[in-house]
């Protein structure tokens, strides 16, 4: 009977630990701005400095138009050693005028997405691909004799090739 006592917390603590270890991990990217601090923020009222204020600097500056800032945000939840699954995510899009007022605010969530279609072809290029020996021998032969070594340019006196 005593034997069976220390067997049992071991086992019952191997299975915790088992357990425990399924937990799943989550990751936080990017700036996952909470929905009561956008509301804070006002159109034709709030300036550039108050979105920074409130939000911190923009994930992303708009490439075409410096006066559209993103916030993006992504949260996913890892089980063992399956594929991270997206939980949530969003993009706050905040537009401003030349004044620096905010204009426009929105955002956007993971059920706006569109879902796009990877393209999974390569594009080719010039040349031949070397094959595993090739690689390895291709220097075999192209070293350069003692009467061709030394510095090539104005102040040897040589004419490099």
């Amino acid at each position: 009977m005593k034997r069976s006592i220390p067997s049992t917390m071991t086992a019952l603590c191997l299975l915790g630990l088992a357990v425990s270890a399924c937990a799943p991990t989550v990751v936080t990217r990017g700036n996952m701005v909470d929905p009561e601090t956008v509301s804070v923020i006002k159109p034709g009222v709030s300036r550039d400095q108050d979105v920074v204020a409130f939000l911190g600097t923009p994930t992303s500056v708009g490439t075409f138009d410096q006066k559209v800032w993103y916030y993006i945000g992504q949260r996913t939840e890892k089980v063992a050693f399956f594929e991270p699954e997206v939980t949530d995510r969003q993009v706050v899009v905040v537009h401003f005028d030349d004044a620096g007022v905010v204009t426009d605010l929105k955002t956007i969530d993971e059920s706006q997405g569109q879902q796009i279609e990877v393209v999974d072809r390569t594009t080719p290029t010039a040349g031949r691909e070397l094959g595993f020996l090739e690689q390895v021998l291709g220097n075999v032969g192209r070293f350069s004799s003692k009467e061709n070594s030394g510095p090539v340019g104005p102040s040897s006196g040589r004419i490099g090739r």
